[in-house]
């Protein structure tokens, strides 16, 4: 799958996740409201890796959350942004359950969409968690998802 066809199916999934988090919809709903309010049409791979990485973060929320929080140093998962906490669910999911995307290339595009839907201190903050969980995963040490 070309790479800007998951950029999008990422940026689609931040947005139904929010959707589905703030408005209590479904996902599936969820994705075809996003859909239908994009200026830009998705290809099909595109809605169908938006519903994958979807499904994965549903079926895993509490674990990454317990992942992130685990990482924050001085900090309560409730002080972090919501929009910089589901980018971080999306990007771990990914990282640690889609053999098909290298880990490095999750951290990457992470902070890149947190460049556009987040503060500017956020892709900082972002590349710090990705980053200290992938070197967990470097080193061997479990993040059992």
């Amino acid at each position: 799958m070309d790479r800007k066809v998951r950029r999008h199916a990422r940026e689609m999934a931040l947005q139904a996740l929010y959707a589905m988090r703030v408005g209590g919809g479904e996902l599936e709903r969820c994705v075809d409201f996003v859909v239908s309010e994009s200026d830009r049409p998705p290809v099909e791979d595109s809605r169908d890796y938006c519903v994958k990485l979807l499904t994965e973060v549903v079926a895993r929320q509490e674990w990454a959350d317990q992942l992130i929080a685990s990482k924050l140093q001085h900090w309560d998962l409730d002080r972090v942004t919501f929009i910089d906490r589901l980018i971080l669910e999306l990007a771990l999911i990914e990282m640690v359950n889609f053999d098909d995307v290298p880990p490095k290339v999750s951290i990457s595009e992470a902070i890149e969409i947190a460049k556009i839907y987040s503060t500017a201190d956020s892709p900082g903050f972002v590349n710090g968690i990705l980053d200290a969980v992938y070197h967990d995963l470097l080193a061997g040490k479990s993040t059992d998802s």
